[in-house]
């Protein structure tokens, strides 16, 4: 009893990069203690000898110790083992991220089902400029695959959708994402100008998570930190995160990288969300705190209607007596009316929606 009560009480190492074996790291962490993971495990890709261009230039491939496993059997052992260490750190509403190609995101989906995990969505990352197949003798590979689960079937993750839909131009996002593979001025590079590391994620696929899977201030875990894509773009929007990386090399790569970046400002952090789950503000609150006074008349948009308002923050107009909605649907002849955005009021002559005083006592709610 003693030992858990030792476990849950360590603090977390926050916005650290730790050295060492995944499995056995995530094992020293508190029990529900992470918001989310994003897992880049190794693809366990089976190249079978060197890869070269059709101008005979070898390609840099993923051929390094860690992306090698004896057997399927192997790899499958290493899967369960590492799933299992996350889903025990991740809060009861706790999500995970894992990234895959068609050589073991199969293997690693069973995985996580057995385990536990209840899965939400897979996504498509489609490849707005993938790596050609040189050999001409299978597809050109242009995606990878993205599942999305919660700790159980009962969780109840962070879904930003509004943020995700205005990410998209106001339309609902979808789980195809067409995104470039990471290049440019974004790959990093070695002493040597080689890629620092093999497959590092672009920005744009962990702002698109982070956003629409996470809150301002919480703890990100990536248990295969690599070059510190995660680390880069949960520091840049507000959230902390802990990195596991086992190599070396990567760590110092990672390290330099986001000891040079800068946290966006608050005001920047804050994204759209459900209108559902914007704080109730009642109508008579207006009325209470003078922003609107007993007597005052409220005009619908349209120029059809006026009331009067009461000191109890109902309205009046003619025989109609009730509350902003309900008077609203009446003069309208309507089965239901958003007094919000129906009902105005006049200040130097300009139509104000009273929705404005809700929002301004809204943005009050949330700086305290």
């Amino acid at each position: 009893m003693a030992k858990t009560q030792t476990k849950a009480a360590a603090k977390l190492p926050l916005n650290e990069i730790l050295s060492g074996d995944c499995i056995e790291e995530m094992n020293a962490l508190p029990e529900n203690s992470v918001d989310l993971i994003f897992a880049d495990p190794p693809y366990n890709l089976q190249l079978k000898g060197d890869l070269h261009r059709p101008d005979n230039s070898k390609v840099d491939a993923v051929d390094d110790d860690w992306d090698q496993f004896d057997s399927f059997a192997v790899y499958d052992k290493f899967s369960r083992e590492w799933l299992r260490a996350a889903r025990r750190i991740l809060k009861p509403n706790g999500a995970i991220w894992v990234i895959g190609s068609y050589h073991n995101i199969y293997r690693v989906g069973s995985a996580l089902q057995d385990a536990g995990f209840w899965i939400l969505n897979d996504v498509v990352w489609r490849k707005s400029n993938p790596m050609p197949n040189f050999r001409g003798v299978r597809l050109t590979n242009a995606h990878e695959t993205m599942i999305w689960a919660g700790k159980s079937e009962k969780s109840k993750p962070t879904f930003n959708y509004e943020a995700l839909k205005a990410l998209n131009d106001g339309v609902q996002m979808r789980s195809d994402w067409l995104l470039p593979i990471c290049n440019g001025n974004e790959r990093i590079k070695d002493d040597n100008g080689e890629k620092a590391h093999p497959t590092q994620k672009p920005e744009s696929l962990l702002h698109r998570i982070i956003v629409g899977s996470t809150n301002a201030g919480d703890v990100i875990l990536d248990p295969f930190f690599g070059s510190g894509t995660t680390g880069a773009v949960a520091k840049k929007l507000g959230r902390d995160f802990i990195g596991i990386e086992r190599e070396a090399k990567y760590r110092k790569v990672a390290e330099k990288r986001i000891k040079g970046i800068r946290r966006f400002d608050k005001e920047s952090l804050l994204v759209s969300t459900s209108k559902r789950a914007e704080p109730r503000v009642p109508f008579g609150q207006l009325v209470e705190r003078g922003m609107l006074k007993p007597g005052d008349q409220l005009f619908s948009l349209n120029g059809r209607h006026s009331a009067k308002i009461r000191a109890d923050g109902t309205l009046i107009a003619h025989d109609q007596r009730g509350s902003i909605h309900q008077v609203g649907a009446a003069l309208e002849g309507a089965p239901s009316c958003n007094g919000w955005t129906y009902w105005c009021f006049k200040k130097r002559g300009e139509a104000i929606p009273i929705d404005m005083l809700r929002k301004k006592i809204r943005a009050e709610m949330r700086a305290n």
